[in-house]
């Protein structure tokens, strides 16, 4: 039987996993590729790669379409079960439920390909619910691609309810727009 789920900071112990998880080809971003990036920073200063891992706060980011924008702030939690599992994030300002536009969400999550349709995701997002709410946020959008039904289904057995559907030029695909109460 598997261990419960943990949303636990990234750490030193954990990233051996974590390389792993990256070298086996599974990447922490579901809009594009990041593994080579990754690799390249922890090898170049892992303890910097950590501590840019957890509390996520300013700095910028690379979009897949060569744009460098703000980060948007917030917790990265890697998911333990005993092994790693993936990683899920909250992304938010400070006393507001507005986003940027290059961000596509509250949450974000990406479950390791040899450990997906077992739970794993719908328990990290519910454990993650009360971090947010914590933080001033009754709810939290969520979003996924049209065609992406896994996905679909864990937000929806978190207490989705659908708000939309919109066009993200960014990923020339339609997305899925659901709010999530934290409480």
């Amino acid at each position: 039987m598997t261990a419960p789920i943990q949303l636990r900071s990234p750490d030193r112990a954990m990233l051996p996993a974590y390389v792993a998880a990256l070298e086996a080809g599974w990447s922490p971003s579901t809009t594009r590729d990041i593994t080579g990036e990754q690799l390249e920073a922890i090898a170049a200063d892992a303890a910097a790669f950590l501590l840019d891992q957890q509390e996520r706060a300013g700095g910028t980011i690379n979009l897949g379409d060569g744009r460098t924008v703000p980060r948007i702030p917030g917790p990265m939690f890697w998911i333990w079960d005993g092994a790693f599992c993936g990683q899920i994030n909250l992304r938010y300002q400070e006393g507001s439920l507005e986003l940027p536009p290059h961000v596509s969400g509250h949450v974000g999550y990406a479950v390791v390909p040899w450990k997906r349709r077992r739970g794993i995701a719908t328990a990290a997002l519910r454990a993650l619910l009360p971090i947010a709410a914590a933080r001033g946020l009754p709810k939290v959008l969520i979003t996924c691609d049209e065609d992406n039904e896994p996905s679909r289904k864990v937000i929806e057995r978190a207490g989705g309810v659908y708000a939309r559907s919109e066009f993200a030029e960014e990923h020339g695909t339609n997305k899925l727009l659901f709010w999530v109460a934290t409480a």
